[in-house]
């Protein structure tokens, strides 16, 4: 960001276009997966449903499951058996901000995605 106040960094994080959000939905990938065989990932990439993530922070910590959906509207992601309960005692799905996520698993079923980390 340009600024470093943080009222506009949120709006501009806020307005800023759906390509740009995507990239900010990015979370670091596990120690286990940089150096595996023929697979040439960067630090960071971004979360798709499939995945199967770690959760690095809050009351969560050290849980993982697999990503259900992804809004990258709001930057969150729901993770499969994460849930809080209301107070109607209704359970709902929690969601987590992706930078506090740590990608366990890749899930490679897209062709694309397969060949953009492939080395060659």
């Amino acid at each position: 960001m340009a600024s470093a106040k943080p009222r506009l960094q949120r709006k501009r994080a806020a307005q800023a276009a759906l390509h740009v959000k995507h990239k900010m939905l990015s979370a670091h990938v596990g120690p286990n997966l940089l150096g595996k065989g023929k697979m040439r990932l960067p630090r960071a990439i971004p979360v798709r449903e499939g995945d199967v993530v770690r959760i690095l922070r809050g009351s969560y910590r050290g849980k993982e499951g697999k990503v259900l959906s992804v809004d990258s509207n709001s930057g969150r992601v729901v993770i499969d058996g994460i849930t809080i309960e209301k107070v109607d005692e209704k359970k709902v799905e929690r969601p987590i901000h992706a930078s506090n996520l740590l990608i366990v698993k890749m899930d490679d079923t897209d062709p694309w995605r397969r060949k953009r980390y492939e080395e060659g």
